[in-house]
């Protein structure tokens, strides 16, 4: 029986791969991603993926050929991938739903967010900032898909002994944040945001994080708002039917 070729492609990341030590394979900014075939359908379909949450990492995992942990993806890199394997799965053209109204996106035509390249140290994940209301020092990190799914299982602790319970800002930022005046503690960093982080601070920070994150651009401008509208992204963003 003759072999068969799979076609890939070249995804570029929008970190351009600064934010990964030189012995990363993700240094080099790109990505060789296969396109979908009917054993990535079964995994959009199969139930206990759906159910627990991670049919979509599963999908990326499954379509990504280039030999790199899937753990150190940071955030605005894996949104790339994603939109890249629904590209490759099932063309270009996505439709929605917002207010009532039928939307279309060509998904070839979404851009990387610019960034100040000049306030990254090449191969270090790692920023400063200082607290405009206080003055305190800080430094933080671009969270990667293992840091999501860190703070994923801790808020289902949460969960599990009050349902009540909902302190992702906190938790998000208690894993950003890498150092306040120098100390690089975990309980220091905790005890900071729990107890003598303003909240204007934490506005302020999460401002400046937005705009130096590497990430994809996935608004959409609706003709009757001048407002950004996020794109959904979930199983129907693959395939309407799943």
């Amino acid at each position: 029986m003759s072999e068969f070729s799979m076609p890939t492609e070249i995804v570029e990341l929008p970190s351009k791969g600064l934010l990964y030590p030189e012995s990363n394979p993700l240094s080099s900014g790109k990505i060789e991603m296969k396109y979908m075939t009917a054993k990535e359908e079964d995994i959009l379909t199969n139930q206990s993926y759906i159910e627990n949450g991670t049919v979509l990492d599963r999908l990326l995992k499954s379509l990504i050929v280039s030999k790199v942990n899937y753990d150190d993806l940071v955030v605005g890199d894996k949104n790339a991938v994603l939109v890249a394997a629904r590209v490759l799965g099932y063309g270009a053209d996505y439709s929605f739903t917002y207010n009532g109204k039928t939307y279309s996106v060509d998904l070839s035509k979404i851009e990387n967010k610019p960034f100040d390249e000049s306030l990254i140290t090449a191969g270090v994940n790692e920023f400063k900032f200082t607290l405009p209301s206080t003055g305190t020092n800080i430094t933080f990190k671009i969270l990667t898909h293992k840091d999501e799914e860190a703070i994923k299982r801790e808020l289902d602790g949460y969960k599990k002994i009050s349902k009540d319970a909902s302190p992702e800002l906190s938790t998000r930022l208690k894993y950003m944040i890498t150092s306040v005046e120098g100390n690089k503690e975990a309980k220091t960093i905790r005890e900071f945001v729990d107890t003598r982080l303003l909240a204007r601070d934490s506005r302020a920070l999460r401002t400046y994080i937005s705009q130096v994150q590497p990430d994809t651009d996935l608004n959409f401008y609706p003709e009757e708002s001048n407002a950004p509208v996020a794109i959904p992204v979930g199983i129907s963003f693959f395939w309407p039917d799943a």
